[in-house]
């Protein structure tokens, strides 16, 4: 049962509902604000605190990562504190502009970040998968290029509303507003469609077979690797390296399609059933509860792109704190790495002390040098794919010359 309240109706559910949202969105809205805000402070205040020397962060991809924590930092703080004093109040009070500025936001910022969660996906595609076109595709220039399409694609679909496709209401418990897909028009209803499909299931598409493609691309190089017969020690330090790259980065591709679904399918579910024609079977609950869950996808890109990104985890560790514990995580993982590749060499070169030594010795000098470098990758997989690539055809390159030279030096 609906009852007037203020400029918009009320919907009349007891208290503690409603203070049960408010408590929800109160989270939501604190840990989105703070975890996105440390995300754009190790980004942004750092390299101007210590005058660039944090020019480490500053890469094409980190871009894409900050351009995320400044869409979810926005999604929490424009949405979290107006839903949170709308539910204690129980009702919206804001009035008809303060919904559609509000609808607005929500959309604008929250298209972004699920369009930026597209675009990340598609730059690691390229570096990991296409490196050659990687260093012309993946330029500072181009990146921002990128990024103000982001923007500008989402701010379409959100002005749309805005102009008359489809409109800015209050929805569920009245406590917050959307666009219009209960009402049965052909304007709301072709919006609804559209939107779900560009800005949801198209989007899910790409990210999926991005993912994939890298995955079966790191694969691939592992499978190389294991033939470069002549550089077996060496190939399997390197391959070592190699699987654990992969399985980082397919737990990363997987957390992060994951929560993308998690996150905003119950609410494209609702706006479809609502499209379909049964909107009659959507209580305030059914309407409500996905909006909360939507909107908390602006509290976990944090944790899955910056918090277990190593370098973001040494800034905030430095420049924060109370996140000194971050550092020595990483100093741990380091230490562990370190170890496993000290030891394989260890029992490698006890196993092989007798035969070709000034071979050998060209071979361990030549695996450290890679094994660093894959270590970087395992430890920091977002930012420098590129380097894996160029390694494993270093890596070919160096076979092909001493499978070469070989012949010659037992000529002479």
């Amino acid at each position: 049962m609906n009852v007037e309240h203020g400029f918009y109706r009320q919907v009349a559910v007891q208290d503690h509902v409603h203070y049960t949202v408010a408590f929800f969105v109160l989270v939501i809205g604190t840990v989105g604000v703070t975890g996105n805000a440390l995300v754009m402070y190790a980004f942004f205040c750092c390299s101007i605190v210590v005058r660039f020397s944090n020019k480490k962060l500053q890469t094409p991809p980190n871009f894409f990562i900050m351009n995320l924590a400044v869409s979810d930092f926005l999604m929490a703080i424009t949405q979290s504190p107006i839903f949170f004093i709308n539910s204690l109040y129980k009702g919206w009070i804001f009035g008809e502009a303060g919904c559609k500025i509000y609808a607005f936001c929500g959309a604008w910022f929250g298209i972004a970040s699920m369009i930026n969660l597209l675009t990340i996906a598609i730059d690691r595609y390229i570096v990991i998968t296409k490196p050659l076109q990687a260093i012309q595709w993946t330029s500072k220039k181009r990146t921002c290029i990128y990024i103000a399409l982001v923007w500008l694609y989402s701010l379409a679909w959100s002005l749309a509303p805005l102009l008359g496709w489809s409109s800015y209401i209050p929805e569920g418990l009245m406590t917050s507003c959307t666009w219009d897909y209960m009402t049965s028009t052909p304007a709301n209803k072709s919006y609804t469609l559209m939107l779900c499909c560009f800005v949801f299931f198209v989007p899910l598409g790409i990210i999926s077979y991005c993912y994939l493609c890298m995955f079966l691309a790191i694969r691939h190089t592992s499978r190389d690797v294991e033939k470069l017969g002549s550089q077996r020690r060496k190939s399997a330090i390197i391959q070592q390296q190699s699987i654990k790259t992969e399985w980082k980065l397919a737990k990363i591709a997987f957390v992060v399609i994951i929560v993308f679904v998690l996150s905003w399918s119950p609410y494209a579910c609702v706006t479809l059933i609502a499209w379909a024609g049964y909107g009659s079977i959507l209580d305030p609950y059914s309407k409500t509860v996905p909006a909360v869950i939507a909107k908390a996808s602006a509290i976990y890109n944090p944790f899955i792109y910056a918090i277990i990104h190593s370098k973001y985890r040494n800034t905030l560790a430095e420049k924060v704190p109370c996140l000194h514990f971050l550092s020595q995580a990483t100093r741990r993982e380091c230490i562990s790495v370190s170890q496993s590749e000290s030891s394989l060499r260890d029992s490698m070169l006890r196993r092989h002390s007798s035969g070709c030594k000034p071979m050998f010795h060209r071979v361990m000098s030549m695996s450290t040098t890679d094994t660093h470098i894959w270590s970087d990758v395992e430890l920091d997989p977002i930012s420098h794919p590129r380097q894996a690539s160029y390694s494993l055809r270093a890596l070919k390159d160096k076979e092909y010359k001493s499978v070469t030279t070989l012949p010659e030096e037992k000529g002479s």
